[in-house]
């Protein structure tokens, strides 16, 4: 049994983790700006928290409950995500920065935070994008979130070298497509090969054992483009 925490649970592969986790015995601190869906599941050793990452008065209260809580952590995935869908002269500064405050400076506060309680062994997973991958086929709209995208690319693989000698390991995932809401917010219509069970499955197998072989990787997990 391991004490997780998963950003972005309200829905599609962060609230089918949650479920996964539970199902395979472990404490899960399931943490979105709606903790409904989850906390209506009633799942056994989950704990669902309303949670806005890009707050950082919210960054200082998870502080508080994982000294009195979980006291160690094993494995944080970061899957929380803005999307923002639109053409880059029609995008605000102010929808710009929302998505980097979601996608990356929430996401670096949230592992400032949580890294005290994580040990040698423990294991950090990034979700990013292919549209983060430098060379990838890239797609009109979405020069806010795939670049933000690219930053949390970068940003692994530094801390990754940073906490070489101490731990915990960072790797980052570079998804495709999934059949989630987001996926059609920004490709409507799109239909994805895979669901987002079967992508949920497969980043808890990575989180659980990947850090055993990888270290500062990225992971590109794509079967189609987008």
């Amino acid at each position: 049994m391991k004490n997780i925490i998963i950003t972005g649970t309200s829905r599609g592969i962060g609230f089918e983790m949650v479920k996964l986790f539970s199902e395979a015995g472990h404490n899960v601190l399931a943490l979105s700006r709606n903790s409904k869906p989850i906390s209506d599941l009633k799942l056994k050793n989950v704990t669902a928290l309303e949670f806005d990452i890009a707050d950082e008065s919210e960054i200082v209260k998870l502080s508080a409950f994982l000294q009195t809580g979980m006291k160690t952590v094993a494995i944080l995935i970061n899957n929380a995500g803005y999307l923002v869908n639109k053409p880059f002269a029609e995008i605000s500064a102010e929808e710009f920065k929302k998505c980097y405050d979601v996608n990356v400076f929430g996401v670096a506060s949230l592992m400032r935070t949580v890294l005290p309680f994580m040990k040698k062994e423990g294991h950090v997973v990034n979700i990013s994008s292919m549209g983060g991958i430098q060379g990838s086929v890239k797609f009109p709209g979405l020069s806010a979130y795939s670049s933000s995208k690219g930053a949390i690319i970068t940003l692994t693989e530094l801390l990754a070298e940073e906490y070489k000698e101490t731990g915990p390991s960072f790797n980052v995932m570079a998804l495709g497509s999934v059949q989630t809401e987001m996926l059609e917010e920004a490709f409507p219509g799109f239909k994805a090969p895979l669901s987002a069970t079967e992508m949920a499955q497969y980043i808890m197998n990575f989180s659980l054992t990947g850090n055993k072989f990888y270290n500062g990787k990225i992971l590109q997990v794509s079967s189609t483009t987008p």
